[in-house]
């Protein structure tokens, strides 16, 4: 009774705050600056008090985030000083994606030598991957194009920031005719797809090249006897369990490491810049919001997935997601949580890591929308033959795209030379770049949880009950 009490409480006293703020911000009344820094202290006591009533990991890790916009706004230099504690949960976090992938995929196909299966879910992935990714794009375009977010930016008023580093054209495409090229970077991607020493992979968080060794191995390890396959299947089944459990514990970690995270984006960035670009940052959230409601509401709907039960089970690998801006953070938690949500494990260990590189709705959306908009700000006309030209490049050189932070900017860099777009303008929007990662690095791991329970019952194998099962305190558990 306490604690629904003191949540009624919080859930006024953060809208009010919330009014607050904005009467604040669009000089409605006039606030004082030190009456807003009372505010939002009294409600980081709030939430505070609130997160220790609940004793709930969701909770911490969304009321961390708010305190770290506070501590952002109000001492931005101790905020971007939090930097390290946001890295060094991402980087603990890294230390099991590669154990686990490996563990979950041998075991899941040698534990039960079904290689047919493994086939079926291959080509049912890259499916519903190519269709999902594909609607991003196109909904990407459709926004930018509706929004014109470009038009009339001036763009020299901003501040241009330093772009990262492409690599330079490989010199084989320079001896090849140019029609051939498309052929050459498409037999590159599959190369890079095997990995040429595991370990090296491993450590370079190449999850493609670890998920492609893990699935050879599994297959292999199941056409081996079954006096000599039980041992190493027992040891990675033993080995999922742990990494599963060393899941549990970095997790206590991570509202620390999403604080941090969140006061780092907003000290160095401060609230200035996203007055510049409202239009894009604005145009990137309507598009992913509308992917959302357009295109995961309906398969969730047509395939009776409860939406309310889907929404609990990804809160807390989104919120991880979203503050850090890695889909890596975030991909431990996410496949326990499908797991729990009724996919099996065999599923889960396939279908989430193939889609950190095949399935980035959020990124895929996003470099359709930047690309236009910045022809837009450079006041070039694209014709609907000339963007759909960009959409079919995008659909391949998205593939592939790290889960990692801006790494969607090479991409982005990459395309717009292509098609001759000014790329100093990419430098211009580089600022916000953090806030709209944030957004799309979300919607990556939506799309990918989703995509293990549409495989999950286009297989037969999905756990219709489990939903229903869940509560905070299992889900906290995983």
């Amino acid at each position: 009774m306490l604690k629904t009490k003191l949540g009624i409480f919080t859930t006024v006293f953060i809208t009010l705050a919330i009014i607050i703020t904005l009467l604040y911000e669009f000089d409605i009344l006039n606030i004082s600056a030190d009456f807003m820094v009372g505010v939002r202290w009294i409600t980081a006591l709030v939430l505070i008090i609130n997160a220790f009533s609940k004793k709930n990991l969701t909770t911490w890790i969304i009321s961390c985030m708010i305190l770290g916009i506070f501590v952002g706004i109000d001492f931005p230099n101790v905020a971007v000083a939090l930097q390290p504690l946001s890295k060094g949960f991402i980087k603990l976090v890294k230390t099991i994606v590669a154990p686990i992938i490996f563990a979950t995929l041998v075991y899941g196909i040698a534990g039960h030598s079904d290689l047919k299966q493994v086939g079926r879910m291959a080509w049912k992935s890259m499916l519903y991957f190519f269709c999902a990714t594909s609607c991003a794009i196109f909904i990407g375009l459709g926004v930018i194009n509706l929004t014109k977010a470009g038009v009339g930016v001036d763009i020299e008023s901003m501040t241009h920031e330093e772009l990262p580093v492409t690599k330079g054209m490989d010199p084989v495409l320079e001896s090849l005719p140019e029609h051939v090229h498309g052929v050459y970077k498409f037999t590159h991607f599959i190369y890079e797809l095997f990995p040429e020493n595991i370990v090296r992979s491993m450590f370079e968080n190449q999850v493609l090249q670890v998920v492609v060794f893990s699935v050879l191995f599994g297959i292999g390890l199941a056409m081996v006897e079954e006096k000599k396959r039980k041992p190493l299947v027992d040891f990675t089944e033993s080995l999922s369990e742990t990494m599963f459990k060393f899941t549990n514990i970095i997790m206590y970690f991570a509202p620390i490491g999403v604080g941090a995270a969140m006061a780092y984006t907003v000290g160095h960035l401060g609230v200035d810049i996203l007055k510049n670009l409202f239009m894009l940052l604005g145009s990137l959230y309507l598009a992913l919001l509308l992917f959302l409601l357009l295109v995961f509401v309906p398969v969730m709907i047509f395939l009776k997935i409860p939406v309310k039960k889907f929404i609990e089970a990804v809160k807390e690998p989104v919120s991880i997601a979203f503050a850090t801006t890695s889909s890596d953070a975030a991909l431990p938690k996410a496949m326990s949580a499908m797991e729990k949500f009724g996919v099996p494990r065999k599923i889960v260990s396939f279908v989430i890591p193939t889609g950190y590189s095949f399935n980035l709705d959020g990124t895929s959306l996003y470099l359709s929308l930047a690309s236009i908009f910045v022809a837009q700000a450079a006041g070039m006309h694209l014709d609907i033959g000339q963007q759909l030209g960009i959409a079919f490049t995008l659909m391949i050189t998205s593939k592939g795209v790290a889960a990692v932070p801006r790494a969607s900017l090479i991409v982005l860099i990459a395309t717009a030379e292509q098609f001759g777009l000014p790329v100093f303008i990419i430098a211009a929007i580089l600022g916000i770049d953090e806030l709209m990662d944030m957004a799309r690095t979300s919607v990556n791991v939506i799309g990918n949880c989703l995509a293990t329970i549409v495989v999950a019952k286009w297989e037969g194998e999905f756990d219709e009950e489990a939903p229903y099962r869940l509560t905070d305190e299992v889900l906290d558990e995983v």
